[in-house]
């Protein structure tokens, strides 16, 4: 018995030692559960969407009051006013609006008339859940309409008519632009940031260190390495995902070039977040401990499984910071929406940003040391 409380005591010790272990396995725990409790199920919030006054009647100007309204105090959408159909339909396929609602023209003389108008409800149904809440926010919007006060013989009636700018998107297809960023991110996690801990801790990096390699040659072996094996992973899970989920249009040319496009910014992005992290830790259980716990604060917070429209501030605080989200929101619009490179340039931006901070991150931090 002796004996063993030896060797228990021995490790103790060590984990006690090991402040980045500690942390990651009595902290981020509860880190994730608090990330995981707050990214599931909370009310859609503060959309924007679209109003088209073609009519400017009376009628029309109370239909515009009450969506201000909703902004004001349930703030399920915000109204952002319009004066072009068109312009309004091209940002919302370009992802700046989540829906748009049209006011057709002689709205007031057809609803005092009680010829029943038609207010028309465009959405973006690839996020079927911002649609259906915005759908619902509409719904009341138009029966609150249709009670008025002292309820007439013959009351007046508004309808609403709800378009799908897109064909049905199902939940499969929602979810492939996070199993492809997830994807990338762990050939990320085990091919570049645990493979660098194992070989410093097999002490395969002592031939590095009798060549006249630089460091900044090391790191960018380190990492285009990385890279290669993440775009493999990412273009893999890119082609049999759209197979399996039947996207369509897929094997479109241009649309191919742009989505690889992106597959490489994600990569370079995440391969150099890894050794960014890795650059100074050489305890090879680290990263094993970390794995998890960086997969859900990465992973979740990215609307990949949710719309971030339904996180509490501070989780879409954290979402504006994480390169998942630009990852996930450009794969989708790729994927799903299929407007072009033109709606992804905020992304593309937000991913190189990232890929040159960390990568010159990691070169402050990297030492050609053992």
């Amino acid at each position: 018995m002796k004996r063993a409380l030896a060797l228990v005591e021995r490790d103790m010790r060590k984990f006690r030692r090991s402040p980045a272990l500690l942390f990651a396995s009595l902290v981020l725990p509860l880190l994730q559960l608090i990330i995981l409790g707050s990214a599931f199920g909370g009310n859609i919030k503060n959309v924007h969407l679209g109003v088209v006054n073609l009519d400017h009647g009376p009628e029309s100007v109370d239909v515009i009051e009450r969506l201000r309204a909703v902004g004001a105090n349930a703030r399920t959408f915000l109204p952002v006013d319009y004066a072009d159909e068109g312009a309004a339909v091209n940002d919302l396929r370009k992802g700046v609006l989540s829906a748009v609602v049209i006011v057709p023209q002689h709205y007031s003389r057809d609803l005092l008339e009680q010829h029943q108008p038609h207010l028309a409800l465009i959405t973006d149904n690839t996020d079927r859940s911002v649609a259906g809440a915005v759908g619902e926010q509409m719904s009341s919007l138009v029966a609150s309409i249709n009670a008025p006060q002292v309820p007439p013989r013959e009351p007046p009636q508004a309808l609403l008519d709800v378009v799908e700018v897109y064909p049905y998107i199902d939940y499969m297809k929602y979810l492939l632009p996070g199993s492809m960023v997830l994807a990338i991110f762990v050939t990320a996690m085990i091919g570049g940031g645990m493979l660098f801990i194992d070989d410093k801790s097999r002490g395969l990096h002592e031939g590095y260190m009798v060549t006249p390699i630089t460091k900044w040659e090391l790191i960018l072996g380190f990492n285009l390495s990385g890279v290669i094996k993440a775009v493999l992973a990412g273009e893999t899970v890119l082609v049999l995902g759209a197979i399996v989920a039947r996207v369509p249009n897929f094997f479109q040319p241009a649309r191919l070039l742009e989505l690889t496009l992106m597959v490489v910014l994600t990569s370079i992005a995440l391969i150099g977040m890894m050794f960014f992290i890795m650059a100074r830790i050489s305890d090879p259980l680290v990263p094993r401990a970390i794995f998890g716990v960086l997969n859900t604060l990465l992973f979740f917070p990215s609307g990949a499984v949710y719309p971030i429209a339904g996180f509490p501030v501070w989780l879409r605080w954290l979402s504006v910071c994480d390169p998942f989200t630009y990852a996930v929101h450009a794969f989708r619009s790729l994927l799903l929406k299929d407007f072009g490179i033109a709606a992804v340039t905020g992304d593309i931006f937000a991913l190189t940003l990232t890929s040159a901070v960390v990568l010159g991150g990691a070169t402050l931090l990297f030492r050609r040391t053992l």
